[in-house]
C-alpha cells in the first residue's frame, strides 16, 4: 500500500489571533519552525520534537502541527500502532493510530486541537484507513482541565466525535483495565467489509480462548 500526504495548509481566526494549521509536514519543513516549551505532555519538549521529526518521516507517518507565525503551538501525529501492541499484528497497512493530540497549556481554549484532527481528515487519502486511538485516562491532563476522569472521558469523546471518531468495544486489557479509558475509530469511507472484519479480530483477540 502506497501512503500519500496531500499537503494542506489554511488559516484559523480565532479570539483575535491568526493561527496557521498545517500538514502533513516532512522533517525538513519541521525544522524551519520553533517549538513550545510547554509541550511537553510525552518527553521533554527538545526529546518530543525530535520524535515528531522521525514520525514525519515514515512513509506512513503524518504530522499536522498549529503554529503562530514560526512557533509551533500544538500537533497531531498519525502512524502505525507500535509493534508492541495488539494492534499491529499482522502489519495491516491501513490500521493507523493517532498518536498524540497535544496543544501548549496556554493557548488551549482556542480550539486548535479540534482544527488541527479536522485539518488531516481533509486529506481524501484518509478515507483508505481505519484510524484508531487508544484514550488512557492516565495520559490526560486532569490537573489542568479540573474534570475528574469520567468528565475528561466525556469531553474526548465528543472532541473525537467531531472529526468521526466512534466508540468501539474490545477486549484489549490496557482498555478494559479502567472505566474510563476507551477505544475510538474512525472508519474511512473506502474500508472494505474484509478490512472491517480483521479490525474486528484485533478488537477481541482470543476471545474464544480461556
Amino acid at each position: 500500500m502506497r501512503h500519500i500526504k496531500a499537503y494542506n495548509k489554511e488559516e484559523y481566526d480565532t479570539q483575535n489571533q491568526s493561527f496557521i494549521i498545517e500538514g502533513p509536514l516532512t522533517e525538513k519543513e519541521l525544522e524551519q519552525f520553533t517549538y513550545d516549551d510547554g509541550l511537553d505532555a510525552f518527553r521533554r519538549p527538545a526529546e518530543q520534537f525530535d520524535a515528531l521529526k522521525e514520525i514525519a518521516e515514515l512513509e506512513e507517518g503524518r504530522i499536522i502541527i498549529a503554529r503562530l507565525k514560526d512557533h509551533i503551538l500544538g500537533y497531531v501525529t498519525f502512524h502505525h500502532p507500535d509493534p508492541m501492541e495488539r494492534w499491529s499484528d499482522g502489519n495491516l497497512p491501513y490500521i493507523m493510530e493517532l498518536g498524540a493530540v497535544e496543544v501548549t497549556l496556554s493557548y488551549r481554549g482556542f480550539g486548535l486541537g479540534k482544527q488541527m484532527l479536522k485539518h488531516a481528515m481533509k486529506d481524501n487519502f484518509m478515507e483508505n484507513y481505519i484510524i484508531l486511538t487508544t484514550e488512557y485516562y492516565w495520559h490526560w491532563d486532569l490537573k489542568n482541565s479540573g474534570l475528574d476522569v469520567y468528565e475528561y472521558k466525556k469531553l474526548m469523546i465528543d472532541f473525537m466525535a467531531s472529526s468521526g471518531f466512534e466508540v468501539f468495544q474490545t477486549n484489549d486489557p490496557e482498555i478494559t483495565g479502567h472505566p474510563a479509558n476507551t477505544l475510538m475509530a474512525r472508519i474511512g469511507e473506502n474500508i472494505t467489509n474484509d478490512q472491517m472484519m480483521e479490525f474486528d479480530k484485533l478488537r477481541f483477540k482470543n476471545r474464544f480462548f480461556f
